[in-house]
C-alpha cells in the first residue's frame, strides 16, 4: 500500500545499482540477468544499455551498437535524477563506449564501480573489438574498485593461457600492475571438482576462495550475475571482501537451483530469482 503522505515527508529511498552493459535478448546474461540479480538482492536497479545482441542459450546472432552519445544520454539522465550507490560495467564493445563510460566515471564520481570485462560470451563468441581491449585497461582499470575477469578474459588480457592457480596469481599480480585497484580472477574454468577465485587487493592481500563445483549445463550469465551481485551488495554496505563472498553465496545458490531446468537447447539460464529479498528502505 503506498504511503499516503505529501512530497515533503517522503522519508525512504533504494539502495541504488546502475548497470551499464550490454542487453540480451534470451534474458540469462547482461542487463537482464543484472536487472534480475539486483532485484532479487533488494536493490533497485537501473540501465544503461551499450550494445543489443540477437542471442540465444546457443549463441548470438547478431550485435548492434548504441552510439556513444546515446550511452552517455542514458547514464546522465539516470544519475541526474536518482542518483547511484553502486554500478556494474558489463559489455563495452568499442573503443569510443570505452571512453564514454571513463568520462562518465569522471562526470559523476561514480562509487563503487565492479568492472567485469566481458569479452567472450560463455558459447565463444567475441563481444569486443581488439582495439577495445587497450583502451579499456587504460581507461576504466584505474576508475574501477573491483575487476573480474575469468580465465578466458585474463588470459587476453595477459597474453597467455593460465592452467593453474599459480597461473592465477602471477595473472592477478599483472592486472593490478595494469591498473587495476583489485582483482576478481575467477577460476571455474580450471579444471577439477573445486571452483578456486581469487581476490587480490591493491595492498597486494590474496584471499582464495573455493567451493565445490556445482554440476549443471546452466551456467549462461554466471559472470554477469556475480559482478552485478557485488555491486548490489556494497550498495547494500558491505565492504568489498564481504561482497565478493556474500555475490559467491548468491550465484552458487542460483546455480543450484537452476541445475534440473531445462530452459532452450544450450547453456541455460541461473535460477536468479531462488530467494528473492524484500527491496531494502532506507531513511533519505
Amino acid at each position: 500500500m503506498p504511503l499516503d503522505l505529501p512530497p515533503g515527508e517522503l522519508r525512504f529511498a533504494y539502495p541504488r545499482v546502475l548497470s551499464i552493459a550490454g542487453s540480451d535478448s534470451g534474458g540469462g546474461a547482461g542487463i537482464q540477468a543484472d536487472l534480475k540479480t539486483i532485484s532479487a538482492l533488494g536493490c533497485f536497479g537501473m540501465t544503461a544499455i551499450t550494445a543489443l545482441t540477437a542471442q540465444n542459450t546457443q549463441g548470438v546472432r547478431a550485435i548492434h551498437a548504441v552510439p556513444a552519445q546515446m550511452l552517455a544520454d542514458q547514464i546522465d539522465a539516470v544519475l541526474e535524477d536518482i542518483g547511484v550507490d553502486a554500478v556494474k560495467i558489463g559489455m563495452l564493445h568499442a573503443p569510443d563506449i570505452v571512453r564514454t563510460v571513463a568520462e562518465a566515471v569522471d562526470r559523476h564520481s561514480l562509487p563503487h564501480v565492479v568492472l567485469d570485462p566481458v569479452m567472450v560470451a560463455t558459447s565463444g563468441a567475441v563481444l569486443i573489438d581488439r582495439s577495445a581491449v587497450d583502451v579499456l585497461v587504460q581507461a576504466l582499470f584505474p576508475r574501477a574498485t573491483l575487476v573480474t575477469p575469468n580465465l578466458d578474459e585474463a588470459a587476453l588480457l595477459v597474453g597467455r593461457a593460465l592452467h593453474t592457480e599459480s597461473d592465477m596469481q602471477a595473472a592477478a599480480a599483472e592486472l593490478l600492475a595494469m591498473g587495476a585497484r583489485a582483482v576478481l580472477l575467477k577460476g571455474g574454468h580450471l579444471a577439477g571438482d573445486v571452483v578456486s577465485d581469487l581476490l587480490v587487493l591493491s595492498s597486494g592481500e590474496a584471499f582464495w576462495m573455493r567451493d565445490a563445483r556445482i554440476a549443471t549445463p546452466n551456467t549462461h550469465g554466471t559472470g554477469c550475475t556475480l559482478s552485478s551481485a557485488i555491486a548490489a551488495y556494497l550498495a547494500l554496505g558491505q565492504d568489498l571482501v564481504q561482497a565478493v563472498q556474500s555475490a559467491r553465496g548468491f550465484i552458487r545458490g542460483a546455480l543450484l537451483h537452476g541445475a534440473q531446468v531445462r530452459t532452450g537447447a544450450g547453456s541455460g539460464p541461473l535460477n536468479h530469482g531462488y530467494a528473492p529479498q524484500p527491496m531494502v528502505l532506507r531513511p533519505r
